[in-house]
């Protein structure tokens, strides 16, 4: 079993096409959040109750929670499925995750090491965003890419494990996609801090 989740919420493409991918090799279970939640990190809800409301959106069932991705994973873990899944995988999420500052805050990467920590395998998957382009969760990207890269990688981790003291693959996609895998070192910062 798949557990599947992201940070840019239950109704983003990106979601839906993880799905539509990964029910090719396993039966998945979709708890997200049910609005954008970029960039809260690994944070959990302490402070109210986490709602789970049950929906089907373009024939994927899926369950929507009023909170984190950190905290659709333990809701996912311990609540909807009751057990440990096979694998967790987090995204495809719209832009990439290739630095220190970008996966300490990312819902994407931090949710999947949620899920390794709960005792998963773990994958966040995003891909590459040109700056021009906005950051729309429901908007019609080319997840081809992605979508090849997520199945592959999938199958290798379900049959044969994360490598050797690797707990989380955190897979960034390029937008152009010449069909190698490097494993590379995050990047220190890739954005500028600004204040509006």
């Amino acid at each position: 079993m798949i557990l599947l989740t992201n940070d840019d919420g239950i109704h983003s493409a990106g979601l839906r096409r993880a799905y539509e991918t990964l029910a090719e090799i396993d039966e998945v279970v979709v708890v997200a959040p049910i609005t954008q939640m970029s960039a809260v990190g690994r944070s959990i809800s302490i402070m109210h109750p986490v709602r789970i409301y049950e929906m089907e959106i373009n024939g994927m069932k899926a369950f929507a929670i009023d909170g984190t991705p950190t905290d659709a994973v333990i809701l996912g873990i311990y609540e909807i499925i009751k057990d440990i899944p096979d694998l967790t995988v987090c995204g495809i999420n719209l832009g990439e995750n290739l630095s220190t500052e970008a996966v300490t805050t990312s819902g994407t990467v931090c949710s999947a090491l949620e899920a390794a920590t709960q005792g998963s395998k773990a994958i966040a998957i995003s891909m590459e965003m040109h700056d021009r382009e906005k950051f729309e969760p429901t908007c019609n990207y080319d997840f081809e890419n992605a979508k090849k890269v997520l199945r592959w990688v999938a199958r290798k981790v379900i049959e044969e494990g994360l490598p050797k003291n690797v707990d989380v693959l955190n897979v960034n996609v390029p937008r152009r996609f010449n069909g190698k895998i490097k494993i590379t070192r995050l990047a220190r910062k890739m954005y500028e801090t600004r204040v509006e």
